[in-house]
Protein backbone atom coordinates (compact mmCIF):
# COMPACT_ATOMS: atom_id res chain seq x y z
CA UNK A 1 0.00 0.00 0.00
CA UNK A 2 1.00 3.41 -0.89
CA UNK A 3 -0.61 6.60 0.76
CA UNK A 4 -0.21 10.36 -0.65
CA UNK A 5 -1.73 13.47 0.81
CA UNK A 6 -2.02 16.36 -0.99
CA UNK A 7 -3.90 19.87 -0.79
CA UNK A 8 -4.54 22.81 -2.58
CA UNK A 9 -6.58 25.72 -2.23
CA UNK A 10 -9.49 24.61 -5.21
CA UNK A 11 -10.91 21.26 -6.16
CA UNK A 12 -9.68 22.00 -9.65
CA UNK A 13 -5.78 22.54 -8.13
CA UNK A 14 -6.09 19.96 -6.45
CA UNK A 15 -6.74 17.37 -9.41
CA UNK A 16 -3.69 19.11 -11.18
CA UNK A 17 -1.57 18.31 -8.51
CA UNK A 18 -2.74 14.55 -8.27
CA UNK A 19 -1.73 14.31 -11.80
CA UNK A 20 -2.49 11.53 -13.55
CA UNK A 21 -1.41 9.06 -11.23
CA UNK A 22 -4.02 6.20 -10.57
CA UNK A 23 -5.47 5.93 -7.13
CA UNK A 24 -7.92 2.71 -5.60
CA UNK A 25 -9.44 5.01 -3.17
CA UNK A 26 -9.27 9.20 -2.42
CA UNK A 27 -10.94 10.22 0.05
CA UNK A 28 -11.00 14.42 0.11
CA UNK A 29 -12.40 16.93 2.55
CA UNK A 30 -12.44 20.43 2.40
CA UNK A 31 -14.29 23.92 2.13
CA UNK A 32 -17.14 24.42 0.31
CA UNK A 33 -15.43 27.44 -1.55
CA UNK A 34 -13.05 25.02 -2.70
CA UNK A 35 -15.38 23.54 -4.41
CA UNK A 36 -16.67 26.02 -7.35
CA UNK A 37 -16.02 23.41 -10.31
CA UNK A 38 -19.09 21.46 -10.85
CA UNK A 39 -17.24 18.49 -12.19
CA UNK A 40 -16.30 17.09 -8.60
CA UNK A 41 -14.13 13.89 -10.03
CA UNK A 42 -10.99 12.00 -10.70
CA UNK A 43 -10.64 10.25 -13.41
CA UNK A 44 -7.38 8.13 -12.44
CA UNK A 45 -9.81 7.15 -9.10
CA UNK A 46 -11.79 3.88 -8.64
CA UNK A 47 -13.53 5.47 -5.16
CA UNK A 48 -13.89 8.85 -4.77
CA UNK A 49 -15.15 9.79 -1.16
CA UNK A 50 -16.04 13.28 -1.06
CA UNK A 51 -17.18 15.76 1.71
CA UNK A 52 -17.70 19.13 2.74
CA UNK A 53 -15.27 20.14 5.51
CA UNK A 54 -16.06 23.60 8.12
CA UNK A 55 -13.63 26.21 6.58
CA UNK A 56 -10.73 23.81 5.36
CA UNK A 57 -8.88 20.45 6.39
CA UNK A 58 -5.54 19.52 8.40
CA UNK A 59 -3.03 17.34 6.83
CA UNK A 60 0.23 16.30 8.23
CA UNK A 61 1.25 19.72 7.11
CA UNK A 62 -0.81 21.71 8.26
CA UNK A 63 -3.98 23.64 8.09
CA UNK A 64 -5.60 24.24 4.97
CA UNK A 65 -8.06 26.55 4.08
CA UNK A 66 -8.50 24.96 1.33
CA UNK A 67 -9.03 20.99 -0.01
CA UNK A 68 -7.16 17.91 1.42
CA UNK A 69 -6.77 14.36 -0.38
CA UNK A 70 -6.30 11.37 1.24
CA UNK A 71 -5.26 9.24 -1.72
CA UNK A 72 -4.46 5.16 -1.36
CA UNK A 73 -3.04 3.26 -4.14
CA UNK A 74 -3.53 -0.44 -3.04
CA UNK A 75 -3.23 -3.39 -5.67
CA UNK A 76 -3.76 -6.39 -3.16
CA UNK A 77 -7.01 -4.62 -1.69
CA UNK A 78 -10.65 -3.62 -2.24
CA UNK A 79 -12.40 -0.46 -2.63
CA UNK A 80 -16.02 0.70 -3.37
CA UNK A 81 -17.70 3.93 -3.07
CA UNK A 82 -21.69 4.91 -3.41
CA UNK A 83 -23.31 8.31 -2.97
CA UNK A 84 -27.63 7.97 -2.18
CA UNK A 85 -29.96 10.89 -1.42
CA UNK A 86 -32.18 10.27 1.45
CA UNK A 87 -35.15 11.03 -0.42
CA UNK A 88 -37.15 10.68 2.60
CA UNK A 89 -35.76 7.55 4.30
CA UNK A 90 -31.91 8.00 5.24
CA UNK A 91 -32.14 4.44 6.63
CA UNK A 92 -32.91 3.05 3.45
CA UNK A 93 -30.60 5.41 1.44
CA UNK A 94 -27.62 3.65 3.65
CA UNK A 95 -28.58 0.49 3.15
CA UNK A 96 -28.68 1.31 -0.64
CA UNK A 97 -25.66 3.34 -1.15
CA UNK A 98 -23.56 0.29 1.36
CA UNK A 99 -24.88 -2.13 -0.81
CA UNK A 100 -23.63 -0.16 -4.29
CA UNK A 101 -20.35 0.32 -2.57
CA UNK A 102 -19.45 -3.69 -1.77
CA UNK A 103 -20.96 -4.05 -5.73
CA UNK A 104 -18.41 -1.56 -6.64
CA UNK A 105 -15.68 -3.47 -4.12
CA UNK A 106 -16.58 -6.51 -5.65
CA UNK A 107 -17.19 -8.24 -2.33
CA UNK A 108 -21.03 -8.41 -2.38
CA UNK A 109 -21.74 -10.12 0.78
CA UNK A 110 -18.54 -9.84 2.24
CA UNK A 111 -17.76 -7.87 5.68
CA UNK A 112 -15.48 -4.61 5.10
CA UNK A 113 -12.35 -4.19 7.52
CA UNK A 114 -14.00 -0.57 7.76
CA UNK A 115 -16.39 1.88 6.79
CA UNK A 116 -15.78 5.33 5.77
CA UNK A 117 -19.11 7.65 5.95
CA UNK A 118 -20.26 11.02 5.20
CA UNK A 119 -23.24 12.29 5.80
CA UNK A 120 -25.52 15.55 5.11
CA UNK A 121 -26.83 16.19 8.96
CA UNK A 122 -29.92 15.45 10.73
CA UNK A 123 -30.72 12.35 10.67
CA UNK A 124 -26.77 10.34 11.31
CA UNK A 125 -28.55 7.23 13.59
CA UNK A 126 -30.80 6.59 11.02
CA UNK A 127 -27.77 6.31 8.55
CA UNK A 128 -25.73 3.92 10.87
CA UNK A 129 -28.71 1.49 11.41
CA UNK A 130 -29.17 1.05 7.31
CA UNK A 131 -25.34 0.97 7.14
CA UNK A 132 -25.40 -2.19 9.89
CA UNK A 133 -28.38 -3.71 8.28
CA UNK A 134 -26.46 -4.37 5.25
CA UNK A 135 -22.72 -5.58 7.24
CA UNK A 136 -23.72 -5.73 10.80
CA UNK A 137 -22.86 -4.32 14.19
CA UNK A 138 -19.32 -5.73 14.21
CA UNK A 139 -17.85 -3.79 11.46
CA UNK A 140 -16.55 -0.32 12.26
CA UNK A 141 -18.22 2.56 10.63
CA UNK A 142 -16.09 6.01 11.35
CA UNK A 143 -16.93 9.34 9.58
CA UNK A 144 -18.52 12.72 10.14
CA UNK A 145 -20.94 14.89 9.13
CA UNK A 146 -20.68 17.15 6.24
CA UNK A 147 -20.16 20.47 7.01
CA UNK A 148 -20.43 24.34 5.58
CA UNK A 149 -18.81 27.43 7.29
CA UNK A 150 -21.67 28.81 8.73
CA UNK A 151 -24.11 26.38 10.23
CA UNK A 152 -26.63 27.44 6.86
CA UNK A 153 -26.79 23.75 5.57
CA UNK A 154 -25.08 24.54 2.41
CA UNK A 155 -22.91 21.40 2.79
CA UNK A 156 -22.80 18.08 0.45
CA UNK A 157 -21.28 14.70 -0.15
CA UNK A 158 -20.11 13.51 -3.26
CA UNK A 159 -18.71 11.07 -5.44
CA UNK A 160 -17.23 10.76 -9.28
CA UNK A 161 -21.00 10.54 -10.91
CA UNK A 162 -22.83 12.77 -8.20
CA UNK A 163 -23.66 15.13 -5.22
CA UNK A 164 -25.75 15.19 -2.90
CA UNK A 165 -26.93 18.08 -0.38
CA UNK A 166 -29.14 15.47 1.12
CA UNK A 167 -27.63 12.75 1.47
CA UNK A 168 -24.99 10.07 2.23
CA UNK A 169 -21.55 8.78 0.76
CA UNK A 170 -20.38 5.47 2.04
CA UNK A 171 -16.83 3.84 1.47
CA UNK A 172 -16.21 -0.14 1.86
CA UNK A 173 -12.35 -0.58 2.48
CA UNK A 174 -10.47 -3.83 2.28
CA UNK A 175 -7.12 -2.67 2.88
CA UNK A 176 -3.98 -4.91 2.33
CA UNK A 177 -2.66 -3.53 6.00
CA UNK A 178 -4.35 -3.66 9.13
CA UNK A 179 -6.17 -0.85 10.57
CA UNK A 180 -6.80 0.66 13.99
CA UNK A 181 -8.80 3.32 15.21
CA UNK A 182 -9.92 5.42 18.19
CA UNK A 183 -13.39 7.70 19.05
CA UNK A 184 -12.79 10.22 21.90
CA UNK A 185 -14.01 13.30 23.17
CA UNK A 186 -11.51 15.67 25.08
CA UNK A 187 -14.49 17.08 27.87
CA UNK A 188 -14.63 16.07 31.41
CA UNK A 189 -18.21 15.18 33.45
CA UNK A 190 -18.94 17.77 35.65
CA UNK A 191 -21.36 17.29 39.25
CA UNK A 192 -24.40 18.44 36.97
CA UNK A 193 -26.53 15.16 36.66
CA UNK A 194 -30.43 14.59 35.39
CA UNK A 195 -32.90 12.25 34.11
CA UNK A 196 -34.65 13.25 30.51
CA UNK A 197 -37.82 13.37 31.28
CA UNK A 198 -39.68 14.15 27.82
CA UNK A 199 -38.09 14.42 24.60
CA UNK A 200 -38.56 13.82 21.23
CA UNK A 201 -35.43 12.71 18.89
CA UNK A 202 -33.20 15.71 19.51
CA UNK A 203 -35.02 17.88 21.20
CA UNK A 204 -35.45 17.92 24.91
CA UNK A 205 -37.92 19.44 27.32
CA UNK A 206 -37.90 18.16 30.73
CA UNK A 207 -34.92 17.26 32.45
CA UNK A 208 -36.09 15.98 36.07
CA UNK A 209 -39.34 17.14 35.50
CA UNK A 210 -38.75 20.59 34.56
CA UNK A 211 -38.04 22.89 31.56
CA UNK A 212 -34.88 21.91 30.23
CA UNK A 213 -33.08 25.08 29.04
CA UNK A 214 -33.35 26.07 32.77
CA UNK A 215 -31.51 23.34 33.97
CA UNK A 216 -29.05 23.43 31.63
CA UNK A 217 -28.77 27.64 32.43
CA UNK A 218 -28.08 26.57 36.10
CA UNK A 219 -25.71 23.91 35.93
CA UNK A 220 -23.72 25.58 33.35
CA UNK A 221 -23.80 28.84 35.96
CA UNK A 222 -25.50 31.00 33.72
CA UNK A 223 -23.59 30.51 30.75
CA UNK A 224 -26.49 29.87 28.83
CA UNK A 225 -29.67 32.15 29.16
CA UNK A 226 -32.21 30.43 31.08
CA UNK A 227 -35.00 31.96 28.94
CA UNK A 228 -35.45 33.11 25.53
CA UNK A 229 -36.11 37.14 24.96
CA UNK A 230 -37.90 37.84 22.35
CA UNK A 231 -40.52 35.90 20.19
CA UNK A 232 -37.61 33.95 18.12
CA UNK A 233 -35.55 30.72 19.35
CA UNK A 234 -31.73 31.18 19.64
CA UNK A 235 -28.89 29.74 18.36
CA UNK A 236 -26.46 28.92 21.14
CA UNK A 237 -23.67 26.57 19.56
CA UNK A 238 -20.86 28.80 20.57
CA UNK A 239 -21.96 29.02 23.72
CA UNK A 240 -22.52 25.91 24.54
CA UNK A 241 -19.39 24.15 22.95
CA UNK A 242 -17.48 23.62 26.50
CA UNK A 243 -20.60 22.56 28.09
CA UNK A 244 -22.07 19.85 26.09
CA UNK A 245 -24.74 16.64 27.51
CA UNK A 246 -22.58 13.47 28.10
CA UNK A 247 -24.11 10.08 28.27
CA UNK A 248 -22.24 6.95 29.40
CA UNK A 249 -22.39 4.37 27.02
CA UNK A 250 -20.25 2.22 27.85
CA UNK A 251 -16.97 1.33 30.65
CA UNK A 252 -13.21 0.34 29.85
CA UNK A 253 -11.13 -0.08 33.60
CA UNK A 254 -14.02 1.05 35.68
CA UNK A 255 -14.12 4.22 33.95
CA UNK A 256 -16.69 5.73 32.07
CA UNK A 257 -17.10 6.81 28.32
CA UNK A 258 -19.06 9.49 27.35
CA UNK A 259 -21.14 10.42 23.99
CA UNK A 260 -21.78 14.02 23.84
CA UNK A 261 -24.48 15.74 22.40
CA UNK A 262 -24.06 19.33 21.13
CA UNK A 263 -26.46 21.98 22.16
CA UNK A 264 -27.49 23.73 19.40
CA UNK A 265 -30.70 25.83 19.74
CA UNK A 266 -32.38 27.16 22.78
CA UNK A 267 -36.45 27.38 21.99
CA UNK A 268 -38.72 29.99 23.29
CA UNK A 269 -40.86 26.75 25.18
CA UNK A 270 -38.05 26.44 27.20
CA UNK A 271 -37.19 23.45 25.45
CA UNK A 272 -33.06 22.62 23.95
CA UNK A 273 -32.12 21.02 20.80
CA UNK A 274 -29.38 18.81 19.73
CA UNK A 275 -27.16 17.64 16.97
CA UNK A 276 -27.79 13.98 18.37
CA UNK A 277 -31.24 12.05 19.67
CA UNK A 278 -31.59 11.16 23.05
CA UNK A 279 -34.16 9.24 24.74
CA UNK A 280 -36.44 9.87 27.29
CA UNK A 281 -35.11 7.93 30.53
CA UNK A 282 -31.75 8.71 29.49
CA UNK A 283 -29.30 10.16 32.21
CA UNK A 284 -27.77 13.14 31.21
CA UNK A 285 -24.08 14.54 32.88
CA UNK A 286 -23.27 18.10 31.93
CA UNK A 287 -19.55 17.40 30.18
CA UNK A 288 -16.65 20.73 30.34
CA UNK A 289 -14.12 21.52 28.26
CA UNK A 290 -10.73 23.40 27.60
CA UNK A 291 -9.00 25.13 24.76
CA UNK A 292 -5.86 22.90 26.19
CA UNK A 293 -7.73 19.87 26.65
CA UNK A 294 -9.42 20.30 22.71
CA UNK A 295 -6.07 21.24 21.30
CA UNK A 296 -3.59 18.09 23.11
CA UNK A 297 -6.83 15.35 22.32
CA UNK A 298 -6.36 15.08 18.50
CA UNK A 299 -2.31 14.15 19.22
CA UNK A 300 -3.72 11.73 22.00
CA UNK A 301 -6.35 9.59 20.75
CA UNK A 302 -4.00 9.18 17.10
CA UNK A 303 -1.63 7.75 19.82
CA UNK A 304 -4.55 5.84 20.97
CA UNK A 305 -5.36 4.47 17.49
CA UNK A 306 -1.60 3.94 16.55
CA UNK A 307 -1.03 1.72 19.60
CA UNK A 308 -4.45 -0.50 19.76
CA UNK A 309 -2.84 -1.80 16.14
CA UNK A 310 0.37 -2.70 17.95
CA UNK A 311 2.44 0.13 15.83
CA UNK A 312 5.36 2.37 16.48
CA UNK A 313 5.15 5.23 14.96
CA UNK A 314 7.71 3.86 12.06
CA UNK A 315 5.18 1.52 11.09
CA UNK A 316 2.16 3.92 10.54
CA UNK A 317 1.62 4.56 6.54
CA UNK A 318 -1.10 6.83 6.96
CA UNK A 319 -4.08 7.87 9.20
CA UNK A 320 -7.97 9.63 8.48
CA UNK A 321 -9.19 11.61 11.10
CA UNK A 322 -12.61 13.18 12.04
CA UNK A 323 -12.33 16.59 14.19
CA UNK A 324 -15.34 18.13 15.10
CA UNK A 325 -15.94 21.38 13.48
CA UNK A 326 -16.99 23.02 16.60
CA UNK A 327 -14.42 21.81 18.63
CA UNK A 328 -11.90 23.50 15.70
CA UNK A 329 -13.88 26.41 15.66
CA UNK A 330 -12.96 27.26 19.14
CA UNK A 331 -9.21 26.20 19.07
CA UNK A 332 -8.81 27.82 15.52
CA UNK A 333 -6.06 30.12 16.61
CA UNK A 334 -3.76 27.30 17.25
CA UNK A 335 -4.38 24.26 14.74
CA UNK A 336 -0.56 24.45 14.15
CA UNK A 337 -0.77 22.68 18.01
CA UNK A 338 -3.32 20.11 17.21
CA UNK A 339 -1.44 19.24 13.67
CA UNK A 340 1.58 19.15 15.62
CA UNK A 341 0.21 16.36 18.40
CA UNK A 342 -1.11 14.13 15.82
CA UNK A 343 2.02 14.16 13.94
CA UNK A 344 4.27 13.20 17.53
CA UNK A 345 1.93 10.63 17.69
CA UNK A 346 2.06 9.32 14.24
CA UNK A 347 5.51 10.03 13.31
CA UNK A 348 4.88 12.77 10.71
CA UNK A 349 3.02 10.21 9.02
CA UNK A 350 1.05 11.51 5.86
CA UNK A 351 -3.29 12.21 7.66
CA UNK A 352 -5.97 14.20 6.24
CA UNK A 353 -8.40 15.27 9.40
CA UNK A 354 -11.88 16.79 8.05
CA UNK A 355 -13.75 19.36 10.29
CA UNK A 356 -17.37 18.05 10.90
CA UNK A 357 -20.81 19.39 12.15
CA UNK A 358 -21.19 14.99 13.73
CA UNK A 359 -19.12 12.02 14.29
CA UNK A 360 -19.19 8.86 14.18
CA UNK A 361 -16.96 6.20 15.39
CA UNK A 362 -16.96 2.77 17.21
CA UNK A 363 -16.74 2.43 20.55
CA UNK A 364 -15.42 -0.72 22.64
CA UNK A 365 -18.94 -2.54 24.42
CA UNK A 366 -21.20 0.07 22.44
CA UNK A 367 -20.87 0.19 18.92
CA UNK A 368 -21.23 2.48 16.34
CA UNK A 369 -22.67 5.43 17.36
CA UNK A 370 -23.40 8.47 16.86
CA UNK A 371 -21.66 11.58 18.72
CA UNK A 372 -20.74 15.55 19.07
CA UNK A 373 -17.72 17.50 19.50
CA UNK A 374 -15.81 14.02 19.04
CA UNK A 375 -12.60 12.79 17.54
CA UNK A 376 -11.76 9.52 15.36
CA UNK A 377 -8.98 8.27 13.81
CA UNK A 378 -8.14 6.04 11.78
CA UNK A 379 -4.34 4.14 11.45
CA UNK A 380 -3.25 2.25 8.16
CA UNK A 381 0.10 0.52 9.16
Amino acid sequence: MDILVEHADTFSDLQGKLGKRSFDFAAIHGNIDAFRDDSLSLDTCAALHGATSCLGAMTNGGYTKGVAAFAIDDPDGAYGTAVQAFEGNPKVAASIATKNALIAADRMGEQPDLIWVSVTPGCEEDVLEGIESIVGPDVPIVGGSAADNSVEGNWFVFGSAQREAEGVIVSVLFPSVPVSLAYQNGYSPTEHRGVITKSDGRKVFEIDGLPALGVYSRWTGGEIAPTIQGSGDKAILSESTFWPLGREVSQLGNVPFYLLAHPAVAHVDGSIELFANVETGEEVVLMNGTKTGLITRAGRVANTARRAGGLDERQVLGALMIYCGGCMLSVQDQLDEVVNGVNSALGESPFVGAFTFGEQGALLRAGNRHGNLMISCVVFG
